[in-house]
């Protein structure tokens, strides 16, 4: 242990300052060795934090230069006013013309050159084309349903002569049920305790299948020799097929009127099959490019509306070797055959 009191003694390693001596040790910072020393040991002062490592530098990005243009490339100045292309001349792929270019007066561009399209335009601002299979137009939704109401009726006629004795039967079935339930009614009853007998049961899918069996003969045989019914001879439409214009035939017929009428004898549970042929009847609305219904993409059939000249009919053999489905907006129809039958 040093015998030097504790005090301001000049500092041996700087003999132009003075430190102050605790016993054991040298304290606080030197000052100069002319100034007068404070009473007493200096104050103890905060240790400074050790300096922040300086942040390591990013590298920058290495610019990526791009490929030097092909000999003799630069922008090239538009044409001169009058400037007419050599003949032959073609734009090279891709080329556009500058901003606000106009061609020359009296320029006709090459064969084959289409004018590039201003972004933003649409493509579908052209007309929809409507198909027009064999050269005719597609029948509209209106006249097809005018003509099968008057086929509805005349079906209506043919029920009335063979399905009326089956009818009045049930007519006298029902009666004396349908007074017994207005009696049950007036005493506080419920009409569902009515109950009809076994025979009016049987004599309503009677008439229901005779009505099927009446409109089978009634439609499939006229529409596979002629593809006209009587309503479709009113309204002067016709059924024929996609690919040709010959006649369907009774089988194929069979399966176009199938996927309709086989619902007939559904009525009589809950009417289920009268809802499931007016969605039929209505399905034309929703094809817009043939206007078939559900039982003409059965038979592979389209309806068309024959001329206003009604002795004639759609040609049997398509002319030129063009597709039957030709869209044709001006068209009009070649020379037809007479109708058969």
């Amino acid at each position: 242990m040093s015998s030097l009191p504790a005090g301001w003694y000049q500092d041996p390693a700087d003999p132009d300052t003075q430190r102050y001596w605790d016993g054991e040790g040298w304290l606080g910072k030197a000052i100069p060795a002319d100034a007068v020393p404070p009473a007493g040991p200096p104050p103890v002062e905060a240790e400074e934090p050790p300096p922040a490592p300086a942040p390591e530098p990013v590298p920058a990005p290495i610019a990526q230069t791009p490929p030097p243009p092909p000999p003799g490339w630069g922008p090239q100045p538009p044409p001169p006013p009058g400037w007419t292309p050599p003949p032959g001349w073609q734009p090279p792929p891709g080329w556009q013309p500058p901003p606000g270019w106009q061609p020359p007066p009296g320029w006709q561009p090459p064969p084959g050159w289409q004018q590039p399209m201003p972004p933003g335009m649409r493509v579908a601002m052209y007309p929809t084309v409507q198909a027009r299979p064999h050269g005719y137009a597609l029948a509209g939704f209106g006249p097809r349903l005018v003509a099968r109401i008057l086929d509805i009726f005349a079906v209506l006629l043919l029920n009335v002569v063979v399905n009326g004795w089956f009818v009045y039967q049930l007519a006298k079935e029902f009666v004396p049920m349908y007074r017994a339930t207005l009696d049950q009614m007036a005493n506080g009853g419920s009409a569902l305790d009515a109950q009809g007998s076994g025979r009016m049961d049987g004599l309503i899918w009677v008439i229901l299948i005779i009505a099927t069996l009446l409109w089978l003969v009634y439609e499939a045989p006229a529409i596979g020799s002629s593809g006209q019914t009587l309503g479709k001879r009113v309204m002067r439409i016709k059924v024929v097929a996609v690919e040709n214009t010959e006649p369907l035939g009774f089988g194929r017929a069979f399966g176009r009127w199938a996927r309709l009428g086989l619902w007939t004898p559904a009525w009589g549970c809950a009417g289920i099959g009268f809802v499931l042929q007016l969605v039929d009847c209505l399905s034309p609305v929703f094809d817009q490019q043939l206007r078939q219904a559900f039982h003409d993409k059965t038979a592979r059939t389209v309806v068309i509306a024959l001329p206003l000249d009604d002795r004639q009919s759609v040609d049997a053999t398509p002319t030129g070797g063009s597709s039957p489905l030709e869209a044709s907006p001006t068209t009009p129809p070649t020379t037809p055959n007479r109708t058969e039958g």
